[in-house]
């Protein structure tokens, strides 16, 4: 489906990130990997990635806190490939403290992070696209895009701003061939998921299976993770002819939380 397509995958070392790559690649797209993360082990994912789908992969480890990176790997991308078909923006970082204890430093991390690097990528990318007439850009926000939590005050606001930055580009290139989205997923076992199931089972002196159970019963109806390779196939449903008339919306894969 997406053979001769170029995708760019931000933070796509590990967890949701490198489902959804490793899902475009399965679907024939070249991959432009993104994130930190041990040497040996990028080249092993990279090495791995093209040799399960026999496509192109590179890696490019661009910092999304800093604008001119962000902006530079769209720019790397299409002179590597002569072409950049696929954004997903996905990197992503978190913090929790209450809203008067918040570090001002945390603060201004997430948001670059996780909303201003969209920002740059977008506004680098959409000009390539629309001269291609093709593109799809799809924002990984979170339930915490619609809804909020406590403690989480830099990371929600980032993930509604992603959601808000998403309808004004999908706005702003409706009917030139390229469309932009959000996918917002419910709890996904991540890393950083791991931390919080680790302060649970702390705070509450219970068992790590009792803390999953509880993280998930307080929010997911389903009472079940969201897995990276479904995030991927959600992400590829967006880059399908199917798909084509979608733009600027926000789709829930949440096992039920946002319904409540």
């Amino acid at each position: 489906m997406l053979k001769g397509k170029t995708a760019v995958v931000t933070g796509s070392t590990s967890g949701i990130g490198l489902g959804i790559a490793r899902e475009l690649a399965r679907l024939g797209a070249d991959i432009v990997l993104n994130g930190f993360g041990n040497t040996s082990e990028i080249e092993a994912i990279h090495k791995g990635i093209e040799r399960d789908h026999g496509v192109r992969v590179i890696y490019n480890g661009a910092d999304m806190s800093k604008a001119e990176a962000v902006r530079g790997l769209i720019t790397a991308t299409v002179e590597t490939f002569g072409r950049l078909d696929i954004l997903v923006n996905n990197a992503g970082i978190q913090f929790t403290a209450p809203v008067e204890e918040f570090p001002a430093a945390k603060w201004h991390a997430i948001l670059d992070i996780n909303l201003s690097a969209a920002f740059h990528g977008i506004a680098a990318a959409v000009p390539q696209m629309k001269r291609q007439r093709w593109g799809r850009i799809v924002n990984i926000a979170s339930a915490h895009g619609l809804v909020a939590s406590t403690h989480k005050a830099a990371y929600v606001a980032a993930k509604h701003g992603l959601v808000g930055l998403t309808k004004v580009v999908g706005l702003e290139t409706a009917g030139s061939g390229v469309t932009c989205n959000a996918v917002c997923p419910g709890w996904v076992r991540t890393p950083l998921v791991e931390k919080q199931i680790d302060d649970i089972a702390a705070q509450k002196n219970i068992s790590q299976k009792e803390a999953l159970k509880s993280l998930l019963a307080e929010k997911q109806p389903s009472l079940d993770f969201v897995s990276p390779a479904q995030l991927g196939g959600t992400v590829a449903f967006l880059c399908s002819a199917a798909a084509d008339q979608i733009t600027g919306t926000a789709i829930s894969v949440d096992g039920g939380w946002t319904a409540q």
